[in-house]
Order: structure tokens, then sequence, then C-alpha cells
């Protein structure tokens, strides 16, 4: 919704916000993403678990480069949404490649596919909320230059939340507390990364790091399992 109502918004009056406004509010976005990822990473039980996830994810994200496949499929994309839009001249290439920035950012952000866990698993939609509310205003910046084709994004952004939010349902039975909290810490990573990146602090390749959430829970389960009581 957030997207949606950004988009349209920022498409039919964006061009009126002043350039000084619209360069600063990104910093002010990382900043709350930075913010939202704190509460997550001191939930951390098992650092060993959660820093080795981190590192072995990234490798296997960077393998298969994954970030590279995200921004793929939003190039594939992008101009056959432009298509819809009538935006297809050459004068547009540069609203493309803001396009593809855009549906990278909102389909696969740490902090997006964190939140939807999050909420499946303890039912606390605080990530997901405050999301909501960063993606409103920043996909009214994207459609300045994007216009109202940024509100589409809201459509494979749903679809994809709700599929994360239906399989972490199906996971909380069997998830023990340990195992939750690094995941939570895990996915509060990401979320801080992710802010750095939007601040442009760094550029994280959050896309890579998400094989990370995949591994902390099983990592997590084999270290509390079998090395610490090894370690005493």
């Amino acid at each position: 919704m957030g997207i949606l109502l950004g988009g349209l918004i920022g498409a039919a009056f964006g061009k009126k916000l002043p350039r000084h406004i619209q360069l600063a509010l990104p910093s002010v976005f990382g900043c709350g993403s930075v913010l939202m990822g704190i509460p997550n990473i001191v939930k951390l039980e098992t650092m060993p678990a959660v820093v080795l996830s981190l590192i072995v994810g990234t490798l296997i994200g960077e393998a298969v480069l994954l970030e590279r496949r995200f921004e793929q499929a939003g190039a594939f994309m992008g101009p056959r949404i432009a298509k819809l839009f009538h935006a297809e001249s050459s004068d547009n290439q540069e609203m493309l490649v803001d396009f593809v920035s855009a549906l990278v950012l909102f389909c696969a952000s740490g902090t997006g596919i964190f939140g939807s866990l999050q909420s499946g698993l303890d039912g606390d939609h605080t990530i997901l909320i405050t999301k909501a509310i960063l993606d409103f205003f920043t996909a009214a910046i994207f459609a300045i230059t994007v216009g109202y084709m940024t509100a589409f994004i809201c459509i494979p952004q749903t679809i994809i939340m709700l599929a994360l939010f239906c399989s972490a349902k199906l996971l909380m039975p069997v998830i023990p507390d340990t195992m939750l909290n690094d995941f939570m810490a895990c996915g509060g990573i990401l979320i801080f990364a992710t802010g750095l990146r939007i601040a442009k602090i760094h550029q994280f390749p959050i896309g890579s790091m998400i094989p990370a959430m995949i591994l902390v829970m099983s990592v997590s389960a084999a270290w509390n399992t079998w090395i610490a009581p090894l370690l005493g």
C-alpha cells in the first residue's frame, strides 16, 4: 500500500518538491532502516552461528550472482511494463534504469524479506508497518523520474511478501526460541546494512546476503546441539 500511494502521489506532485529535499530524504530513510535493525540485532544468542551464516550465505549469494539476478529480472520486466505506460522512447532510458533500481530495492530488500518472515513467525508487524511508511516516501521520490510505473511495483512486492509470510506460519510451531532469536538477529543485520546502503554510506551486497537468512536457523541449531556442548 505504501508503494502504491507513494508512487501515485509522487508521479502526480513529486516534481513540485524542491531538489534539495529530494536529495536529502534518502539519507533519512537510511537512518530509519538502521534504527529498525538494531532492536533485532540485540536478540542475538549464538554469535558464531550468525556470523558464520552471514559469511557462508554471502559467499553462496555472490557465487550464484544473486544480486545480479535480481537486477536482470528487473531489467527484463522494465521495458515490458514501460509499454503499458507508453514509455518506450530512448529518452526514457534513465527512467527504466531507475525503475529497475526501485524494483530491486522494494522486492529484494532485507527489510521486506525479514519483516514478512518475522510477521509470520511471531505476529510482530512492526518492521512491515515501518517499512510501509518508508516505502511511501521512497516510492514518491522514485516516481518523480519513473512516473506511475512505480506504483506497479506493489504487485510483485505483495506476492513475494505473502509467500514469505505463509511459509513462516508453517515453520512457527517447530522453531525453538534460540533459533528464532538468531534468525531475528541475522535479519536485523541485513536491515542495518540496507540502511547504510540507502544512505549511500556503504554499498553492501544485500541481495547476495539473503541466503544467510535461509542458513541461520540450521546453523544455530547445529551449533547449539553439537559444538556448544564441546566448548563447555
